[in-house]
């Protein structure tokens, strides 16, 4: 079941990001371009074609990041499912699931098992980004009775001690603004994973960061991995297992 191809529709991640790109690289280039033709003087249009390029460059990050949400992402996220080492019968916990792809790659794997996807449901951080999103996006993928979503906040996670075998987590503890609170979010998902549970977080920026914090918790085998640059920005996946 693991390798059958996705059927969900994920969205973009970060789209305002996105469209800031766009609008940026279209406003440089436009204003390049009519610099050419207005403005005399080797320097000045040297610093057209320069302004003119970075627009270019806005717009190849947008596509970046483009590709990335579609299919690039589909490729590190397999990588973050297998870290979890999962057997058919786990519980899995995917803190921050947005529209549910590393959610039903995990229930993918299952048979006895149950994935649940916590979420407070930003559209900022994903296009189109809710419950019923993530609930289409399983029942596209056939996954349906296997997962179950939460409304929740990762600081505050409303499960008892050890409640999981495993905890996913991709693009979403960047998002908590202060140091703090993201290690209060690490402290929670070690609170909810159970013995010998493995935790997997994805993420661009503040791993290392993640990966302190997890050691202080008491987690093993606590490991940074190099970048993965078929996602923009690069990612690394840091995982740990709890003893």
């Amino acid at each position: 079941m693991a390798g059958k191809k996705e059927r969900g529709n994920y969205g973009i991640d970060a789209p305002n990001v996105v469209r800031s790109l766009c609008a940026i690289g279209a406003i440089l280039i436009a204003a390049a371009a009519a610099a050419l033709d207005l403005l005399n003087g080797v320097w000045l249009k040297a610093l057209s074609v320069w302004g003119g390029a970075i627009g270019v460059l806005c717009w190849a990050e947008a596509a970046w990041m483009l590709w990335s949400s579609k299919r690039g992402k589909r490729k590190v996220v397999r990588k973050l499912i297998e870290a979890l080492r999962l057997s058919p019968d786990d519980s899995v916990l995917d803190v921050g699931c947005g529209r549910g792809m590393v959610l039903t790659g995990v229930a993918k794997r299952l048979i006895g098992g149950k994935a649940v996807g916590i979420d407070i449901w930003n559209a900022n951080d994903q296009s189109g980004n809710s419950p019923g999103a993530t609930m289409r996006n399983a029942a596209a993928e056939g996954v349906s009775d296997r997962i179950q979503v939460v409304n929740a906040d990762a600081r505050r996670l409303p499960f008892e001690d050890g409640a999981f075998d495993a905890v996913a987590s991709s693009l979403a503890i960047h998002n908590i603004s202060e140091r703090r609170e993201r290690r209060k979010a690490i402290k929670e998902i070690v609170r909810v994973t159970g013995p010998n549970g493995r935790i997997a977080l994805l993420d661009f920026r503040n791993v290392r960061e993640y990966a302190e914090a997890m050691s202080e918790a008491g987690l093993a085998e606590v490991r940074v991995s190099g970048l993965h640059f078929s996602m923009f920005p690069p990612v690394r996946i840091v995982t740990g297992t709890k003893s």
